[in-house]
C-alpha cells in the first residue's frame, strides 16, 4: 500500500471514528446486537458499549439470537445483567449498534431488528465486512472489535474502569490467541487494560483454558479424524478434522470451537480446518493459516469470511465435497 493510500486510510478511519461518537453520543435509545454463537470479543465489545450508556441513563439493551445462553466461560464479565433474550429485543429504538459482525446474516433471526432502527451503526475489525446498515466503523488492521472500541471511548471521553477493562481484554486476549499475534498494539494496549487492575490471567484462564471432562473424549474423537494433505495451499499444507454431532453431546459451543487451536499446531500444515457438523446437516468450518495464506479470502470466495489468519464459512454437501471444495480453493 502506497503512503497516500495509506493516509487515506487512517483518514478515513478518523472520520469514521468521529462520526460513530456523534453517533452514539446522541443517541436517545440503544440496541447493541452481538453475533450468533458469540465469542468474547463480540460479547465483550456489547457489554462494554452497554455498560456506558447504561451509565449514562440511555435506556440499552444487548442481545445475541442464538444459542439460548451466553457460554458458561464468559459468565464472569461485567454487565452480563444488560443481555436481553432476544424475543425482548425492541422492534423499534433510536440506535442499533453492531459489533464484530462483518455481515447482517452474522445476526441471524435478529437482523430484522435493522428495520426498526432509526439509525445504525456497523462497529467492527472484519475485512471482510459487507458495510450493511447506514453508519460504519470498520478498522480491519485492528486485532478485535474491543481494540477498535477502546479507541471511541478515548474520543468519547469515556473514563477506562476494570468493568470496562474486563469486557475489552476478553476480546483482546481471545482474538489475539492469548497474543500469540496481533503485533505491538495489542500489548500496548493490554498494558492499559491491565493497569485498572484487572486479573488478566484469570480472565485468559477462563476462556481459554478451562474445559469440563467431557471435553477429553470429543478431542480424542476428533483427532483421530485428522488427515494431512502435504500439497494442499501451494504446498504449504493443509491439516483437517471433523467434528460428528455425535462427538459435540454434552459439550458447550466454547469447547467444540476450541479443538481448531489444537488442530493448527500442526508442524508440516499451513493452513489448519476443522469442520463441524450442524443440526440442520451443513457444515460449519472454521480456518486457520500461519504466515503465507490469507484464509479470510478463502472463507469469502467459499460464502464466509473472517480476518488473515482466521476465518470461517458454511457449508454443504457430503463431507468429502466439503474438503474437495475447500482443496480447490486453497489450489
Amino acid at each position: 500500500m502506497t503512503e497516500i493510500s495509506v493516509d487515506r486510510v487512517h483518514d478515513r478511519l478518523a472520520d469514521e471514528r468521529d462520526a460513530a461518537v456523534a453517533r452514539l453520543d446522541a443517541a436517545a435509545s440503544v440496541t447493541v446486537l452481538c453475533h450468533v454463537h458469540p465469542d468474547a470479543d463480540t460479547i465483550g465489545s456489547g457489554l462494554a458499549l452497554g455498560t456506558i450508556f447504561e451509565r449514562r441513563g440511555t435506556p440499552v439493551q444487548v442481545s445475541f439470537a442464538e444459542p439460548g445462553a451466553l457460554p458458561e466461560s464468559m459468565e464472569d464479565l461485567p454487565g452480563r445483567h444488560l443481555l436481553v433474550d432476544p424475543a425482548d429485543v425492541a422492534d423499534t429504538v433510536d440506535l442499533l449498534v453492531t459489533v464484530d459482525c462483518g455481515s447482517a446474516a452474522r445476526l441471524g433471526s435478529l437482523a430484522g431488528r435493522l428495520a426498526g432502527a432509526a439509525h445504525t451503526l456497523v462497529v467492527d475489525h472484519h475485512p471482510s465486512n459487507t458495510r450493511f446498515g447506514d453508519s460504519h466503523l470498520v478498522d480491519a488492521d485492528a486485532v478485535s472489535t474491543t481494540a477498535v472500541l477502546s479507541e471511541v471511548f478515548d474520543r468519547w471521553g469515556v473514563e477506562m474502569d476494570r468493568d470496562l477493562a474486563h469486557c475489552l481484554y476478553a476480546g483482546l486476549v481471545t482474538d489475539t490467541g492469548s497474543f500469540r499475534w496481533g503485533g505491538a498494539s495489542a500489548h500496548v494496549l493490554a498494558d492499559r487494560l491491565l493497569a485498572t487492575g484487572i486479573d488478566g490471567a484469570a480472565i485468559a484462564r477462563r476462556l481459554l483454558d478451562t474445559h469440563p471432562f467431557g471435553w477429553l473424549p470429543m478431542l480424542s474423537a476428533v483427532l483421530g479424524t485428522a488427515q494431512l494433505v502435504p500439497g494442499a495451499a501451494g504446498g504449504g499444507g493443509l491439516v483437517y478434522a471433523f467434528v460428528r454431532r455425535e462427538n459435540t453431546l454434552g459439550l458447550r459451543p466454547e469447547e467444540v470451537e476450541s479443538v481448531i487451536d489444537i488442530v493448527r499446531t500442526t508442524a508440516e500444515a499451513e493452513v489448519a480446518a476443522v469442520v463441524k457438523e450442524a443440526r440442520d446437516g451443513s457444515w460449519s468450518v472454521s480456518l486457520r493459516s500461519k504466515n503465507s495464506v490469507d484464509v479470510a479470502d478463502v472463507a469469502t470466495r467459499l460464502g464466509g469470511g473472517g480476518h488473515r489468519f482466521a476465518a470461517g464459512y458454511t457449508a454443504t454437501g457430503a463431507s468429502d465435497q466439503v474438503i474437495a471444495r475447500l482443496l480447490e480453493t486453497l489450489g
